[in-house]
């Protein structure tokens, strides 16, 4: 095989909850994980010259070896004790620094499109124990769809799809750092934890109201006292007709779930004209 081209779908949080802080000072979460229809683009080409060359189609990114797929595809050379020739182009449409997992989800595309492109057959278990050394996003990206994420994110339980729906995805133009807001969660005060098991059960008995009813994000806490932004862009998806609305991860993207497209499209109207958001899109669940 000389080319393959594959799609990073991003991810929202459906609801996320912080247990505790860990003695090695990661959070142990409880999450529910979704992918939504917005994506990157992600061709692979193999090349005569061994070594790896990134190419993005958006100036001041970085394409040298700091970047998470260069990461992702030296780990996985290692791996498999090779050095192939490989030219990745990446077509970025995932807001950067947005709660989306955007990085991840290209980490993840990356090694399963080399994994097909060099015909390595690694089974997808052995792929996602690999990445989560890189982010503990990556196992889920890997896998895609719904899922309850607990551990540091890396313990998986596939789900069913929720049922459809659309989705305004909005994200301002601030950058959040998900590193500054662990460290300035502090889990053992929380006066509010999301019925992630709920959530669970509504999403297995194919509720999207239950679903909707018990949408929340404890890193909320820390992010819209940052940013109150985040918290205009929630109450202006609700009022237009959301059936709720959250924050995405750690932020500051948000997304509101709406029964009809025109809904939805007329929510996405508002916050752009109000310049509340730069990057909004309309969307809906990805499986």
């Amino acid at each position: 095989m000389e080319r393959i081209v594959r799609n990073a779908y991003a991810k929202i949080n459906l609801g996320l909850d912080v247990l505790r802080r860990r003695e090695d000072g990661y959070h142990e979460v409880k999450m529910i994980m979704q992918t939504i229809g917005l994506y990157d683009t992600l061709t692979f080409t193999r090349k005569e010259e061994p070594g790896i060359e990134l190419k993005i189609d958006r100036a001041g990114l970085d394409t040298g070896k700091g970047n998470l797929i260069c990461r992702a595809a030296e780990m996985l050379f290692a791996e498999a004790g090779i050095s192939p020739g490989v030219e990745i182009f990446l077509e970025k449409r995932i807001p950067i620094a947005a709660g989306m997992a955007g990085g991840s989800t290209d980490a993840a595309a990356a090694l399963l499109g080399l994994n097909d492109l060099l015909e390595l057959g690694y089974p997808l278990e052995r792929l996602q124990a690999l990445s989560v050394k890189l982010g503990a996003d990556i196992p889920y990206c890997l896998m895609g769809g719904t899922a309850l994420a607990e551990g540091i994110g890396e313990v998986l339980t596939k789900l069913p799809a929720p049922p459809p729906c659309v989705l305004t995805v909005a994200k301002p133009d601030i950058d959040v750092s998900t590193k500054f807001v662990y460290e300035n969660l502090h889990a053992d005060t929380l006066a509010f934890h999301p019925d992630i098991d709920g959530m669970e059960a509504a999403i297995r008995n194919g509720s999207l109201s239950g679903i909707t009813e018990r949408m929340g994000n404890v890193l909320e806490t820390v992010t819209v006292r940052e940013y109150p932004v985040i918290d205009g862009i929630k109450e202006l998806m609700k009022a237009a007709g959301a059936e709720n609305a959250l924050m995405s991860g750690s932020g500051p993207t948000v997304f509101g779930i709406f029964t009809e497209e025109e809904t939805a499209r007329k929510a996405a109207e508002q916050i752009k004209e109000r310049g509340m958001a730069g990057q909004v899109f309309v969307t809906s669940f990805h499986a």
